[in-house]
């Protein structure tokens, strides 16, 4: 199970470090697709994105680091792609049901 919590969790930072990037450099232009202005929006994703990854990495709070990065994916795919070829959503979805299945039942106490 350490193997796929570690891939998974590198996608994840694949995707997540160019935003962290982004937001440590002070370049706040991202999008809102939730309604809460950009800045915020960054600062969540790179919440879901880089910061709860690592923690998923090393094994600190899996359980719990891998809520964020769950709603992080379920908002990429259904709202961001929305209107994207299922292919595209594909990616969001397969990476959401890794982590929704991880929670309950595939990590250390709570």
């Amino acid at each position: 199970m350490a193997f796929f919590r570690i891939t998974m969790s590198i996608l994840l930072l694949t995707h997540g470090f160019p935003k962290f990037q982004k937001l440590i450099s002070g370049n706040f232009e991202f999008g809102d697709p939730i309604g809460i202005g950009a800045a915020p929006s960054l600062f969540l994703a790179v919440i879901g994105e880089f910061i709860c990854p690592l923690l998923i990495i090393i094994g600190f709070k899996t359980r719990w680091a891998a809520i964020p990065s769950a709603i992080t994916m379920m908002v990429a795919a259904f709202i961001v792609h929305s209107q994207d070829p299922f292919g595209t959503q594909r990616k969001g979805v397969v990476v959401f049901g890794f982590l929704y299945y991880h929670f309950p039942i595939r990590s250390g106490k709570i």
